[in-house]
This record gives structure tokens, sequence and C-alpha cells, in this order.
């Protein structure tokens, strides 16, 4: 909890800042209301940011609310890693011990980074998602704290941030989404020079619509005469006030550094310099509390009293006179804990330690790592490694530094500070040349570095080298976002290995420099993993020759699946095997299972993938695990079985929830979008697209989630939504990396919207973009859609005179595609069958024959929208034939069709078959009609008989028949040829017509939406 700290400088009176506490007082309302609050307080340094928390926080604890203050720790220039969030964490375990522990429940060994209390920190996963996944984890800890609690989280300057604080901040401020938090933060605004790291962050949450900004102006004249009062405890000169306000132009702080010195008598001569003003009342102190405050500036924000006992060296009565004066003046206060000192205000702080001479400065920094090395418990254990290798640093002790920089880079690595150990990094290779020999000699790569496969080395016997450091610095760029940085480093790598004969490294290097120029959108990657695959060409069985193959077949499989990607994927695992790299060998059988579906293997691939899952769940390999959800359940969907694919992406969702795979979920959440979309459940297919807008990490995922909105928006004829979620898409997923299952997927659905809004030559020239190289085998499932919109396309225009000229190139272009594109699964024959008929149609051949075997194709498959399309078309066939049959068949199936429509919101459907049906003086709705009192009894169908009809017209299989009526496949088969001969029928739509022509199944009776 807060606490307010009575000093005699300090005006007991609140002055001014009714309108910003207002604010604050409503945020805290909101949040008590259950909507989560997010608030940015500026101000120059000394206008008073820190009173006016203060006082809201006294406000808030009246109300109830628990708050939880953390500040950003200084040392010297560097920041402590997360040090205000772990500081803001202790206070709520503090305070809610219970409630923060089932909060943390499960997720304690990754918390501890944030906080060590919690237990022991393992190495965990070092990824693209570890910092993320411990940001989702942090984000549904508070919001659990706060679920029937209002609670008020504060963390003040902001502007000594380090990188990993800034991006944690920006994370929780972006997807906090429920609970009853106040979640606030205060910076210096005039410290924000154009290239200070907080800008961007800054500018990034101006965009935030929900982060309220709050700017601290300086007082006004009257103002300053209130606060004046309040420190004197009585009513100030006019003369006085004006001289004051004058000086401190307004500013809080100078009013009272002002104020005091007047009183005390210490203003005569006083200059305008800010840093004499600052400094005149520590030059007033005894030279031993002058001694002691300087030794405080240099030690970081807070110094602990046994540490600063250790550094001064003085005798403990001495030590406690002086920090009694300096307390006396208001220059030094007394943490809260009680176990150590702060200067009372940064300000004084900076120009104390402004003021040492260069000497002065290195000097007390080697008496803190000399004081701290010796004896390590004088700090908290989670601030030790890095404030002593901050204390080396700047003390100009390279031989002392290396060692202790390195220590402190392993440890923000396994916080998952990666931003920080890159600067740590960065800094160590700048110490390496000055360090001396022999300390080199003494590092080794298993105390420093984890990234880089040892390769034939001993990690544990082989010196550290120079270019250990630049791998470690070059993934931690990566993982933090630095990529610029990192893509800097390797190139600097690969200059240096240009001379060593290194093959193995340099392959290490060339993968990391593909995946930093994919992600800077600067190309695809393949040609820096083309060059890694020739620099181990012929080279033995390694760790990272494995690395080397299983992502280049990654990569075939996603923008070139054939052949080769398969080949490649299987050497993969078998090298990976031979050199017992686990992790590596999962994923790339992953990789081979997955192209083997592809290449037709559909059984051997899917066993694999499904053999893949369950050994990575078991072994804890949560990134594969996590992948594997994602790829199973694709390759489940792309060959039919969707509803198989859908329960194993649910569970997805909570495995990658769990384990904070943002990234991951977004791709399950997208798979999931596309799976609910065909079984016809389009609303919760939205909801789902939506799901991987909101949680995904990077760009990729949420391209996908764009897509899948926009092809639910073009199927209810949304075209301007369409359009809107199209262009998202292409933004999201760019023009550096094309990859099929992306681009085939956006042509489809542009070609959809160019063809509703009546662009047929746009449609076209879509197309022609698209089929400049043929579909790749594998992505069938996204090429088949893609000729069907075309092919549509072309036959809706048909009686289009402006669309005869060009007509015949584009229908030809089709058919050739339609030769070439793979056709492996019984959904991707009726997609076939599909596309043939719509040619036909193109050029008027289409006739009953042509669609009924379109329509047989597509009622054993689980696509309620596609049969109601293909009904429909049916159903136009029947009509254009004449004959009183005809009409019936296709009035069953045009009521069939609309149903589904109507269902789905289908609109552009609907419509259709509505007008089809007015055309032909059809009634969509069923007129009553005498009949037996058992219409089954009057065909001569039992009761068993009776119910799998019901289950046909519901457009079920034999195989889900069998399930839902507990028998056999065979016996459902059998019962299906029977009834089949009693109706004098050839198939089973003709059936399910005859069904609900007689009137065999009330509405409502049976599953009308599978019914279609």
């Amino acid at each position: 909890m807060l606490g307010v700290v009575e000093t005699r400088s300090v005006s007991p009176v609140f002055v001014g800042r009714t309108e910003e506490l207002d604010t604050l007082n409503d945020a805290l309302a909101q949040a008590a209301a259950g909507t989560p609050q997010a608030l940015l307080i500026g101000g120059e340094a000394g206008v008073g940011k820190t009173r006016l928390v203060e006082e809201f926080a006294t406000a808030a604890c009246r109300e109830g609310a628990v708050v939880a203050l953390g500040g950003c720790v200084e040392i010297g220039a560097d920041g402590l890693p997360f040090a205000p969030f772990s500081t803001a964490l202790r206070a709520l375990r503090r305070e809610l011990p219970e409630q923060l522990a089932a909060a943390a429940a499960g997720q304690e060994e990754e918390l501890t980074r944030l906080l060590p209390e919690l237990g022991e920190a393992s190495g965990g996963r070092h990824d693209e998602e570890g910092m993320a996944r411990l940001f989702e984890l942090t984000a549904r800890v508070l919001e659990r704290v706060a679920a029937d609690r209002t609670v008020v989280v504060a963390l003040e300057d902001l502007h000594w941030a380090d990188a990993s604080t800034r991006h944690l901040l920006a994370y929780l401020f972006r997807t906090l989404r429920t609970g009853r938090l106040v979640l606030l933060a205060t910076y210096r605004a005039d410290d924000i020079h154009r290239r200070h790291p907080l800008r961007p962050l800054l500018a990034e949450l101006d965009r935030l619509r929900t982060v309220r900004r709050v700017e601290l102006g300086r007082f006004n004249r009257e103002e300053v005469g209130r606060q004046i009062a309040g420190i004197l405890a009585a009513e100030p000169d006019p003369t006085q006030v004006d001289d004051i306000f004058e000086r401190s132009d307004g500013n809080a702080f100078f009013v009272e550094e002002l104020a005091v010195c007047a009183s005390e008598g210490c203003g005569t001569g006083l200059t305008d310099s800010l840093r004499d003003l600052l400094l005149v009342r520590v030059e007033g102190l005894p030279e031993t509390a002058q001694r002691v405050a300087r030794i405080v500036a240099e030690g970081g924000s807070t110094v602990e009293y046994p540490l600063l006992a250790a550094v001064a060296g003085l005798a403990e009565d001495d030590l406690i006179e002086a920090l009694r004066a300096a307390v006396n003046a208001n220059i030094l206060l007394a943490t809260p804990a009680g176990d150590g000192y702060r200067f009372r205000h940064s300000l004084v702080r900076e120009a104390v330690s402004d003021d040492l001479l260069p000497g002065e400065r290195s000097r007390l920094n080697r008496r803190y790592a000399e004081a701290l090395e010796a004896d390590p418990a004088l700090v908290p254990a989670d601030q030790r490694v890095m404030r002593l290798a901050s204390y080396w640093y700047h003390a100009h002790s390279a031989a002392k530094a290396l060692p202790a920089v390195l220590d402190a880079s392993v440890e923000a690595r396994c916080r998952h500070a990666y931003s920080e150990q890159l600067r740590l990094l960065e800094r160590a290779m700048e110490l390496w040349d000055t360090a001396p020999e022999e300390v080199r000699d003494r590092l080794r790569p298993i105390d420093y570095t984890e990234v880089y496969p040892p390769c034939g080395c001993d990690p544990v016997t082989t010196p550290l080298r120079y270019l250990d450091l630049m791998a470690e610095a070059a993934v931690a760029g990566r993982l933090s976002g630095e990529r610029e940085r990192a893509l800097k480093i390797t190139k600097r790598a690969l200059h240096l290995l240009e001379d060593e004969g290194d093959p193995l490294r340099a392959a290490w290097f060339w993968v990391q420099r593909s995946r930093l120029v994919q992600a800077l959108a600067r190309g695809d990657g393949w040609k820096e993993l083309g060059t890694a695959q020739e620099l181990v060409r012929g080279l033995p069985p390694s760790e990272v020759h494995a690395e080397v193959l299983s992502t280049a077949a990654n990569w075939s499989m996603l923008h070139e699946p054939g052949p080769e990607a398969l080949s490649s994927a299987e050497r993969a695992v078998e090298y990976a095997r031979m050199v017992g790299a686990r992790e590596i060998e999962l994923n790339a059988r992953l990789t081979y299972g997955g192209l083997m579906v592809d290449a037709g293997s559909v059984e051997a691939g899917l066993a694999e993938m499904y053999e893949v899952k369950d050994r990575a769940l078991e072994e804890g390999v949560s990134s594969v695990a996590g992948r594997a959800y994602v790829n199973l359940a694709s390759e489940l969907d792309a060959v039919g079985r969707t509803r198989e694919a859908v329960p194993l992406l649910q569970e997805g969702l909570v495995y990658t929830r769990k384990f904070g795979q943002l990234d991951s979920e977004a791709w399950v959440w997208a798979n999931l979008s596309e799976a609910l979309y065909s079984l016809g459940r389009w609303d919760e297919a939205a909801d789902a697209a939506a799901g991987a807008l909101r949680v995904g990490h990077g760009a990729k995922p949420r391209g996908g989630g764009a897509s899948c909105l926009a092809h639910v928006a073009l199927g209810r004829g949304d075209l301007p939504e369409a359009a809107r979620q199209l262009a998202a898409a292409r933004g999201y997923l760019g023009t550096h990396d094309p990859m099929p299952q992306h681009t085939l997927l956006l042509s489809r659905i542009e070609i959809g919207v160019a063809a509703g809004e009546g662009r047929l030559l746009d449609a076209r020239a879509e197309l022609a973009r698209a089929l400049v190289s043929d579909i790749p085998p594998g992505t069938q499932r996204y090429g088949w859609p893609l000729l069907l919109a075309a092919a549509t396309a072309e036959a809706d225009a048909r009686s289009l005179p402006a669309a005869a000229q060009g007509r015949a190139d584009a229908l030809e272009r089709l058919r050739e595609a339609v030769k070439k594109t793979t056709t492996d699964t019984p959904i991707w024959l009726a997609h076939e069958q599909w596309v043939r008929a719509e040619l036909a149609r193109a050029e008027g051949r289409d006739t009953t024959d042509t669609w009924s075997d379109v329509v047989t194709c597509f009622e054993s498959l689980d696509r309620p929208y596609d049969l109601a399309r293909v009904r429909h078309r049916l159903a136009e066939a029947l009509l254009a034939s004449g004959g009183d049959d005809e009409r019936d068949r296709a009035t069953e199936l045009l009521r069939l069709a609309h149903a589904v429509a109507d269902h789905l919101g289908a609109r552009p459907l609907a419509d259709a078959v509505a007008l089809l049906a007015q055309r032909a003086r059809l009634a969509l709705k069923s007129v009553p009609e005498r009949r037996p009192a058992d219409p089954a009894e009057a065909l001569g169908l039992t009761g068993r008989e009776r119910d799998v009809l019901r289950l046909v017209a519901a457009g079920r299989t034999n195989r889900q028949i069998a399930e839902e009526l507990f028998i056999s496949p065979k016996t459902a088969s059998v019962h299906v040829s029977n009834i089949l001969g009693k109706l004098g029928v050839s198939g089973r739509g003709e059936a399910a017509a005859v069904a609900h022509r007689r009137g065999l199944f009330p509405t409502g009776d049976g599953d009308r939406l599978i019914a279609g």
C-alpha cells in the first residue's frame, strides 16, 4: 500500500490539480464497475506527479481499493529488468497473499521471472513467444487478482524504465480486458527527447483510445502562494510569493526548495542556475553528510543501509549522524520498508551525481562492487547480479566487468528480458578486447551461452569465443524485437567467419539471418537458407546440420511443397536422431507428416503428426506441441475431416493459452474459423476469426484472422466489409514473403468481391496473377476454391455482352489449371466436379446430370453451404428441362437450399434461390397436404428405416448414421439400399426430396442445417 511520508518541506495542503484528480477518481469508479482503466501521467521533473499519485492512492484506499506502487530503478544509467512490476507484484503479495497465489497457480515457474518469491525459475524455452508468454501470464494474474476487488497498480518514473518494462506495460495497456483494475504510469516529460527510448511507446499509446493521458502543468501564482503557505504554516509575504513564483516558474519542487531556503536564510546570493539551486542545501550539510550524499547518489535510486555502511567506511555512529543531518535537511529519506535511503527527489540526486569528478565516480562504483562482491547479501537477491555488473562496468574495470556483465546477461535471459540481455552482451563485446587474456581464457560457453550448439567442442573446457557472444546477441535481438541490431550483428559475424573456415557456425548465422530477413520484411529468407544448405552439404551429421535441414523443409512446406521438401524433412529427422537433437527431430517429423499428407499419403502422414503431438505433450516440448495443434488440424481440414479437426482445435486453444503461445493460439483460432465456416457455423467462425486478431502477436496470424472475417463477410454478401478485411489481411501479410496458403486464399476473396461488384475484368486479372505458376501440390485446399470462384464468376456473367471478349481465354486458363490441380480426397474430387460443372454452365452446356453428380458428391460431405449452392444449381437445371416431376424435385431442392442460406445469413444465395423460385412460380414453404397418419408406413418403411431416412434427409453419411443409431456402418448401408428401393429413387438426394415432399419429418425434426 502507498503511504504518505510527512516531510518538513512538503506542503500538508494538496494544491490545485482538481481536474487531474477528478480524472483519476473517475477511472477508479469505472474500474470498480468492472472496466479496466489505463492512464499515463506526464509532466516535467518536480511538477508534482508523485504527489498527485499519493493523493489519489490515499483516496483509493479510503474507497477500499488495494494500491501497489512500483518504481523504475536506476543504477547509474542502467535500469533493472521489470523492476517496477516486481515491486508492485511484491506489494500485492503482501496485501493479498492468498488471492495472488490462487491467480498464479500452475504458472509459478514462469512468473518467478517477475517475482522470484514464487519459487525456482527454470531455464525455460527461449523463443519469439517467450516474452509474450510471460506478458500474457502477467495480464491474466492481474485480471484474476482484480476480479472481485479494485486494484490500483502505479508505476513511477517510466523515463528510467528498461526496455522489457516498457514492452510489458504496452502489452498490458493493449490487452487488459476484464477486472477491476487501474494501471497508471508516470514519466518525466521534459526528459523525452527525440531519441529517448520511451518516445515510441508514448506515440503507440497515443493511438490507443483506452489509454487516458494526464498532463501536469506548472502552478499559477495563486497556487504557488497556497503551496508556500502550507510549507511555512503561515501566510507568506506577497513580495516573497512574487519572487518565488518568478524564479520557480510555478514548478512545485523548485517552489519548495526556494521557500525552505528563504525561511532558513540560505537564499542570499542564490544564483538562478538550476544545478546551484538543487545543490545549495546539500552544500549546507556537514562535510561527512555531504560525502554520504555523494555515495548514495552513485549507488542507484535506493541504497540499502548495510551496503551504504560498507561503502562509506565510517564508524556506525558517524554514519548515522551524517544520515540524520541529510534526512533532517530533507535531502534524503528513509525507504518505506526502513531498510535503506533514497533522495527525496531524483533531481537532487542527479545534480549531486553530476557534480562528482570522473575519478570520484569510478572509485565509488568500484567500492560498491567490492562491497557487494564481498557480501552478496547486502542487496536483494533478484537485484544482486545486475547491480554488480553495473557497478563494475562504471568502475571501468574490464577484468572484473566482463564476467559480471556476462552473468547479468544470463540473468536477463532467464527472465525473458531479452532487450536487457542484448544491451549487456553488447557491453560484453565492448569490453572483450580490453579485458586481460587470462580473464577471457577462464570464461566457458557452458556458463554464458546456450543458443549455438557445441558442434564437437566441449563447452566445459573450451574457452568462450567472441563469436559465441555474437550468436547470443543475435538471438537476443531477434527475440526482443531489436531485429535491425540483430541483423547487423549477424552481418559482422559472417564477415569475421569469412577467414575462419568454420562452415557450421557460418551456416548457423545464415539461418538466423534468414529469420531476421523474413521478420523485417526484406525477403522470404530462402537465399539465406540456400547458403546455409550449401555450407553444410557433405558435412557429417550435427545439430546445426539438422536444424538447417529442418528449417529448409519447413520453409519449403509453406512456400514450395513437393518431393524436394519431403526429402529434406526426411533427412532432417534422420540427422536429428543421430545427434540426439530431440526438439529438432520432433519439429522435422511434424513437417514430414504434413508433407506426406500433401503428397497423398494421408493416413500415414496424419498418423505421424498425431504421434508427434502425443510425444511433444508427453515430453513437455511445448513449442512443438503448440505447432502440432495448428498443423495437424489444418491437414485434417485439408482432407475433409473437419469434424475431427474441431475438438482438436478447441483442445489446442486451451493448451496454447496455458503456455502463453500467442501466435500459435492465433493460428488455432484462424484454423478453427475456417473449419467452422465449412461446417456451416458462421457466427462461431466470425468469433474465432476475431480471436485470431485479438491475441495474435505477429502480423501473419492476424492476417489469417482478417482473411477469415473477409470470407464470412463475402458469403453473407457484405462486400464493403469483405473488401475492408481483405485489405487488412494484405497489410498484415505483406508482399515480401508470399506463401500459397495466403496468396491463393486472398486471390479467391478478391475474385469473389470483384465478381460481386460486377467487375469481371478485375476478377479475370486476379486469376491470371494467381495462376502465373501452377497451384503447388499440397495447396489444393486453397487452389480449388480459387478456381471455383473464378469459374462461378464466368458462369454468372455468361449472358452479359461485355463479358464475351476474353471469356474463351479465361475458360481455357481455368481448364488447364483444373487438369494440373490435385484431387486426392473426396472433398477435392467433389470440387473438381463442381468447377467442371460451372465451366459447363459458363458455356451453356450444363445439364441435370451434370449437377446431379455434383450434388451426390456433396451429400456425403460435411459442407452444408456448398451442398445448398449445388442444390440451387441442380434445381435451376431441372426447371430448365421442364416437366412436373422435375418441378417437384426442384421445389424441394430450393426449399432445402433456402433453409441453409437463411440460417447462415448467406444473403446472395438466399436471394438467388428466392428469385429462381419466383420466376418458376414455386413456393418455398411447403403446403400441408392430407396424408395418412403415418406417411412412412404408407411407403412401406419399417420403424428403423424411418429413422435411417430421417438422418439421410439430414445429410448424414453412413458412418454418422451408424454412430447415431448405434449400429454398424455396413448395417446402415443395407438400410439405405432398402430405402432407395422402396422409394423408387436412385440417390440419397432424391430420397431426401421424397421425404420432405411427403412430409415424413415435421419442420425442426432433425438437423435442418446439415440437411441443407
